[in-house]
């Protein structure tokens, strides 16, 4: 029941934040130079063709009255349609998803088991592990991932041909095919998420250890093994469990890049090419959907918090 409580509030509390998101994103791309009325219409229109284009998308009224028009028709679940290609957001965002979330799900979770691991390792053996985890984490804060991306390519794709360079192929065309497809694009994600996971998951798992009942249990004859696994990494994985939630909003913004550079239909590349084209309810319809994963994940997060704290069911 405190479970459910706790999912409910969460849930409505994230309804102000759609709002306030959509009509920010509404105000900010109509401030983008371009006019997607002109682009259809074309540069030798007449005046007349221009203007009934203009008539026909809604561009002639304010812009407080068409995020009205664009909200009310959102609550109903119809986002519009595309202004180029004319096809329902719904089914062009739907198309799109499971490139994206293949892609972040799968970069969350190399970066999750890799960088815990390694924060383990570190924290066991210390010593020389304590600054090569440190220098990782410098090196993934430092290097972006779609320059990551383009090294990995030239290396590994063009020059050695173990992965293919573009594309993205189905799970259920090929499952073989599409684990090669998401192989560099997964690793230019993860590899700087790994290594910050890491330096958080050492601290924390150092951390522990200094507390005073971790002492009590090795005073008593506990072996080390059983410490940390039955007690210590209990203790350290909230912070672990944050570090996740954010990576995991992190690579939704990092998916534009790497999408773009190889190729992959998602929702990244969707949105690189509505921007360009000032296609405003493809982008709006984007938002929406990257604002609802980031509210899914936080939400994740606290139920995962529940769980390893019963103090925060009960908050």
């Amino acid at each position: 029941m405190a479970v459910f409580r706790m999912v409910l509030r969460r849930l409505l509390s994230s309804i102000p934040l759609l709002f306030a998101v959509s009509a920010l994103t509404f105000v900010l791309v109509s401030l983008v130079p371009g006019d997607p009325a002109r682009t259809i219409a074309g540069e030798h229109a007449t005046v007349a063709q221009y203007t009934a284009v203009r008539l026909q998308m809604g561009l002639n009224q304010s812009l407080p009255l068409q995020y009205w028009h664009w909200l009310v028709q959102a609550v109903h679940g119809n986002l519009g349609s595309s202004l180029f290609s004319g096809e329902p957001v719904t089914q062009l965002l739907s198309n799109r998803l499971p490139v994206s979330l293949s892609l972040i799900i799968s970069g969350t979770a190399v970066s999750g088991v890799l960088g815990v691991a390694l924060g383990l390792f570190s924290a066991r053996r210390g010593g020389f592990m304590v600054k090569a985890v440190d220098g990782l984490s410098l090196f993934g804060l430092g290097v972006p991932p779609f320059w990551l991306a383009l090294v990995l390519v030239e290396v590994f794709a063009v020059k050695l041909r173990w992965f293919p360079a573009i594309g993205y192929v189905s799970p259920a065309t090929d499952p073989a095919q599409w684990a090669r497809s998401l192989v560099l694009p997964v690793v230019s994600l993860s590899l700087g998420a790994s290594a910050i996971i890491a330096k958080q998951t050492r601290d924390s798992v150092l951390d522990t250890f200094n507390k005073d009942f971790i002492r009590v249990m090795q005073a008593n004859g506990f072996s080390q093994r059983s410490i940390l696994y039955r007690h210590v990494l209990k203790n350290a994985a909230i912070p672990v469990v944050t570090i996740l939630g954010v990576v995991f909003v992190s690579l939704l913004a990092a998916t534009v890049f790497v999408e773009t550079v190889f190729a992959m239909p998602g929702l990244g590349l969707l949105i690189q090419q509505a921007t360009l084209q000032h296609d405003i309810p493809v982008i709006q319809g984007a938002v929406l959907y990257i604002t609802l994963l980031v509210v899914l994940a936080n939400l994740l997060v606290d139920l995962a918090y529940g769980l390893l704290d019963p103090r925060v069911r009960a908050a």
